[in-house]
């Protein structure tokens, strides 16, 4: 009898062993993926703010496009890198949820003002008798991003948040399907107020013309469509290739817990 409570204990003991390393190893395995998962958000992070940083410092340039002879934008070389921050805000809003694409959101304005306060301070400083960028000239071209900085955050606020509710309302409605409904009336909506909410505050600053307003509101606003209908396909695809990785099922959301949670 003992011999058998002997072998029964020695059998238990190495089922408990067998049984806490496949949990440590399922538990590493849970800790490569959330670094993983961590590691793509810190990088869509990266990839957000500085297109929207860069917008406001580029914006005084406007460039003409000829498409198909079917119309001719003329638009600021600001509105380029714009396109790229609702793709990202969709993707983080579609993976890792609301709360992480507002918490970008509001990553993004304080990098702008920080980076309003850097150009600021070089613009107050004297430049050298042989510095090839004069005073002048750095005033010329930065002179502005005060304003355009306000504007363009008074505008991106609006608009990104408005994004954001738009796609998950109609995330809600769909029960996760249709991605390219919610993509693209999300956006949509959320550029145009973009688009009107920055001409106007730069209009009424004197930094455009208003006669300007309406060929620039116009132009602005169907390039960033047919930007945002093009663009489907690449968050089709980065939906697809995130959801693989993380085995996740259409509609379902990555859960990202800080140290302090656990």
């Amino acid at each position: 009898m003992i011999i058998v409570l002997n072998k029964n204990y020695k059998a238990s003991h190495y089922i408990c062993l067998n049984f806490k390393r496949v949990l440590l190893e399922l538990s590493v395995l849970s800790q490569k993926k959330a670094f993983d998962a961590y590691r793509i958000y810190l990088i869509f992070s990266a990839l957000f703010i500085a297109s929207l940083v860069v917008s406001n410092l580029i914006f005084q340039k406007f460039f003409y496009w000829d498409f198909f002879g079917l119309y001719t934008f003329e638009i600021s070389v600001g509105i380029l890198p714009y396109p790229i921050t609702f793709l990202i805000t969709d993707l983080i809003s579609e993976i890792y949820g609301k709360k992480k694409a507002n918490q970008v959101v509001t990553a993004g304005i304080f990098a702008s003002f920080f980076s309003l306060l850097i150009v600021y301070v070089a613009g107050e400083v004297p430049a050298t008798s042989w510095s090839p960028i004069g005073n002048k000239l750095f005033d010329q071209v930065f002179g502005a991003t005060a304003i355009a900085v306000f504007a363009s955050m008074m505008a991106y606020l609006l608009a990104q948040y408005i994004d954001i509710q738009i796609f998950h309302f109609w995330k809600r409605l769909t029960k996760g399907k249709h991605l390219w409904l919610r993509n693209n009336f999300s956006t949509f909506l959320s550029q145009f107020v973009d688009t009107a909410t920055v001409l106007l505050l730069l209009c009424s600053f004197g930094k455009i013309e208003w006669d300007l307003f309406g060929t620039l509101l116009l132009g602005g606003f169907l390039f960033k469509v047919l930007i945002a209908i093009l663009d489907t396909p690449l968050l089709y695809l980065g939906v697809y290739l995130l959801r693989k990785r993380f085995g996740l099922s259409e509609g379902e959301e990555l859960l990202l817990h800080s140290n302090s949670n656990k």
